[in-house]
């Protein structure tokens, strides 16, 4: 064991079972012998604000669709239990038929980790911090579908001022942030 050693690998699994996948490892390695060779899993997410009905909603969107990624060892048997794992396809691995999985670079790992932390303090009013000069689409309200670029934006009041072209003029509105999402 002393040549082997932590590093982090992807899991490939089936899209939209990533959650399921994690419950299962987690519970693996608290009650097995799993837990001395798996140290974390971790599905990076995002949080995403969005208006359903009127209402503001704050929903966690996966960054990585299809992957789990797993600190581990992967001696003895840990590679064929993690492999064989409910909703997990397989390892993301090199070319080649008999190509062993591949660690994630220290810089992945540290980039994939910093946005897991930056999106655990994200909050409701940090969420859409729009930029002038970018392109949004109208969600909610009476022009709901147009697309039109930001002009100015009030961080104060949650409030921009986007130009729209309706019949083939440009027209300023001014609308909230919930009500605009980034195309």
């Amino acid at each position: 064991m002393a040549d082997e050693k932590r590093a982090w690998y992807v899991l490939r699994a089936i899209s939209g079972k990533e959650a399921k996948v994690k419950e299962v490892l987690d519970a693996q390695i608290r009650n097995t012998d799993l837990g001395k060779y798996v140290f974390q899993v971790l599905i990076p997410t995002e949080k995403v604000l969005t208006v359903r009905g009127g209402k503001k909603v704050v929903k966690e969107k996966n960054l990585y669709s299809g992957y789990v990624f797993v600190e581990a060892i992967l001696h003895g048997e840990v590679m064929y239990e993690l492999r064989n794992t409910t909703n997990v396809i397989d390892f993301l691995r090199g070319k080649g038929k008999d190509a062993k999985p591949e660690p994630l670079r220290q810089s992945e790992v540290q980039r994939m980790l910093g946005m897991a932390d930056d999106m655990a303090e994200v909050t409701v009013d940090s969420i859409n911090d729009y930029l002038v000069g970018e392109t949004v689409k109208v969600i909610f309200g009476a022009f709901s579908g147009f697309t039109g670029e930001i002009e100015e934006v009030d961080r104060d009041k949650k409030k921009l001022k986007v130009m729209v072209k309706i019949f083939g003029r440009k027209t300023p509105l001014e609308l909230e942030n919930s009500q605009v999402e980034r195309v």
